[in-house]
């Protein structure tokens, strides 16, 4: 126990349904290529961690600082590009992969600075809309810069040989699964994000993270204790940029392709945001619920209202409801329900009643 309080740096669940609905998730994403074999599940699993690390490098900046930041695809895009950049200019290999993390990391660093010290000290909706205009700025320039980004195309590239599709080192399959490329590239990334994830749980419940909610509760009081909230706010948001430019490198080897729909879209930020809420804000463990709830109902509702639809054929208001076309609507509903009954989110909820029952 004392080992699993270290592990989670002392901010444990606090409620039974949400030690076991992490635990559930937690194992079901490790043995994901074994529970749920096929190329789509394995694809939803894989954008299910890829979330779960944004999402929570997010938090840092809303929940926990009080901060809304619009620039965050633009870290999480250019994390994505510099992994896909080195990889055709240097060709393949762990190398370019190194170094373009390294350079997409370097850049994300001076952007967020430069960002963090010139916006902060003004108020939140004008930090937000500059934010923006960086994010909407980046996005154009790399659809413009084709030579270099490919475009509006993107750019494919080839993973190292141990993450490639057709590297398989066994022969036989293990219980089942044949282990190959694909496989491996996904514990990778179970892997980075897990520890990943700790060490934001870190970040967060260590003396740094304890200011910075004392700032997005008063940032008056804690101007007024000694705290140069400028200064904290501003690693809030490298920190935040960073993360956010790490799962970019993620996104980027588990898809070999990079392009403004995948990593640049102003839909992801909305989709970030959308998570944020339903999972709920300042813990991270939100992340987590969030992620899996929204990426699963976003992947695989159609797919229900197709079944649905199948077996209300013949009535014809409802079957025009339940159509597969109609899947953003219901996604929309449930959005909403999930607002109405989870106002703190998934995780709030859940705590709270475990402090109530206690």
């Amino acid at each position: 126990m004392k080992l699993l309080q270290r592990l989670l740096s002392h901010d444990l669940p606090r409620s039974r349904w949400l030690a076991a609905l992490l635990v559930i998730v937690v194992v079901g994403l490790a043995l994901a290529p074994f529970l749920f074999p096929g190329a789509k599940a394995l694809g939803v699993a894989s954008k299910m961690l890829v979330f779960i690390l944004l999402v929570a490098s997010f938090d840092i900046l809303l929940g926990y600082t009080g901060i809304v930041s619009f620039a965050h695809t633009m870290f999480f895009g250019i994390g994505a590009y510099g992994v896909a950049i080195a990889s055709t200019r240097l060709g393949e290999g762990w190398a370019a992969v190194g170094l373009g993390t390294l350079a997409a990391l370097a850049l994300s660093f001076v952007l967020a600075l430069l960002i963090g010290l010139f916006s902060l000290r003004v108020k939140a909706i004008f930090f937000a809309m500059i934010t923006l205009a960086f994010a909407t700025a980046f996005q154009t320039l790399v659809s413009q810069l084709s030579e270099f980004t490919g475009g509006e195309d993107g750019i494919s590239f080839r993973n190292p040989d141990w993450l490639q599709p057709a590297f398989e080192p066994f022969e036989n399959e293990i219980f089942g699964v044949l282990i190959d490329g694909r496989l491996i590239t996904y514990w990778l990334l179970f892997a980075a994000v897990f520890v990943l994830f700790l060490l934001l749980l870190r970040i967060v419940n260590s003396p740094f993270g304890r200011v910075l909610l004392a700032i997005r509760e008063n940032d008056f009081r804690a101007e007024a204790i000694g705290y140069r909230t400028v200064v904290y706010r501003t690693v809030a948001s490298v920190l935040a940029a960073l993360f956010a430019t790490l799962a970019g490198v993620l996104l980027a080897l588990s898809l070999r392709y990079v392009g403004p729909d995948t990593a640049l879209s102003f839909e992801i930020m909305l989709d970030i945001l959308l998570i944020v809420v339903i999972g709920g804000m300042g813990s991270l463990y939100g992340a987590i619920v969030g992620a899996v709830l929204f990426v699963l109902a976003q992947n695989y509702l159609q797919d229900l209202l197709a079944v649905g639809a199948t077996a209300v054929q013949g009535v014809p208001l409802l079957q025009d409801l339940v159509a597969p076309g109609r899947w953003l609507l219901w996604l929309g509903v449930l959005f909403v329900l999930s607002v109405y009954h989870f106002p703190t989110g998934v995780v709030g909820r859940l705590r709270a009643r475990a402090y109530r029952a206690k």
